[in-house]
């Protein structure tokens, strides 16, 4: 079934692939209108559907830059019931800006958050409320032409390289793999915490880089938690096969009820989820979804059943050229504006 659907799906990736290709070049010729902004920007973003790590990165380059410069974020806010521009307050929740945008704000409640679908204008409107902002950091943003950001970071999953992946339908890609050119740095996400030499050579020769990009490697830190024998797992984000596996090693007799990713609870799903937990020592979920379960009574009547574990981004060996890269940007990016 999956061969067949995969056969039928080509041609429909090939006209997508050809609509990506054609609004590329539009932008590339300067026939559809991009521009750039006074202010340092550093985009993260993925060729693939979401499930690379974007979210953490965000908060790694947070960590990275806040005690040093003035820092913004600024993300579209997907799933958001609002529109236009909007900065995260204490009154909002995910419905109004997201639940990406509302973990970030909860964990830095002191940086500007701001979500806006047009990242040239939300840019414009952070640096007329926040002057002395001297980098913004966009989430999401590597699709949206209309914005030349200053410095690019491109995420790809150790398990899915975009240079072995198809463009949709048939496979995961929303972009070209070529458009991986546009990338200052490439970060392999969710890799093994030991990744062996000969696997890192491998990865390399399969993406073939530019001279002028960088190449690092990146896995998954989940906080240490104390978490009961038997728990189930609700997850509602692209890829949550990494923590599902992870819980595995220790409590083999996890299971998960899957979600896709953004996913708003609904009545019936929190009814089918407290219907499950009471088969379960415990109800583990990520930062991100919780964000979207205060909505709900989940939280409230799940109470200490309830726990979420935290998810950081750890680069490893590769730390010092990652933070060397960005930290020299966004320094000679603020040399020339003053």
């Amino acid at each position: 079934m999956k061969r067949f659907y995969k056969i039928i799906a080509t041609p429909f990736s090939w006209l997508y692939g050809f609509v990506v290709w054609l609004r590329n070049l539009l932008y590339e010729e300067r026939i559809l209108p991009s521009s750039s902004v006074d202010v340092p920007t550093i985009c993260i973003g993925n060729l693939a559907v979401g499930g690379t790590g974007k979210t953490p990165m965000t908060e790694y380059l947070i960590r990275l830059l806040s005690n040093k410069y003035n820092v913004a974020i600024l993300s579209r806010g997907y799933g958001r019931k609002t529109s236009g521009f909007r900065i995260a307050g204490s009154d909002d929740t995910a419905d109004t800006i997201g639940d990406e945008p509302m973990l970030i704000h909860m964990h830095f409640p002191e940086i500007p958050v701001a979500v806006c679908a047009n990242r040239v204008e939300g840019i414009k409107r952070l640096c007329k409320l926040y002057p002395k902002v001297q980098c913004v950091i966009l989430d999401d943003a590597f699709q949206h032409r209309r914005l030349r950001c200053g410095y690019y970071i491109l995420l790809t999953a150790y398990d899915n390289l975009y240079v072995n992946d198809h463009m949709l339908p048939k496979g995961t890609l929303r972009d070209l793999p070529a458009e991986s050119r546009r990338a200052n740095m490439v970060v392999i996400t969710k890799c093994p915490s030991e990744m062996q030499p000969i696997a890192r050579r491998i990865v390399s020769n399969q993406l073939t880089l530019a001279s002028y990009q960088n190449l690092c490697y990146s896995y998954v830190e989940y906080e240490p938690v104390v978490v009961p024998a038997t728990p189930l797992l609700v997850a509602g984000i692209a890829n949550p096969m990494p923590l599902y596996e992870y819980l595995k090693q220790s409590y083999p007799d996890t299971q998960m009820i899957k979600f896709r990713d953004h996913h708003a609870y609904t009545k019936r799903d929190v009814q089918h989820i407290l219907e499950m937990a009471q088969h379960y020592d415990c109800v583990v979920t990520t930062e991100k979804d919780y964000m979207r379960m205060r909505q709900t009574i989940l939280v409230e009547e799940l109470g200490e059943k309830l726990i979420v574990i935290p998810i950081k981004t750890n680069l490893g060996s590769d730390q010092e050229t990652f933070d060397r890269s960005v930290m020299l940007y966004v320094a000679e990016n603020n040399r020339k504006r003053n």
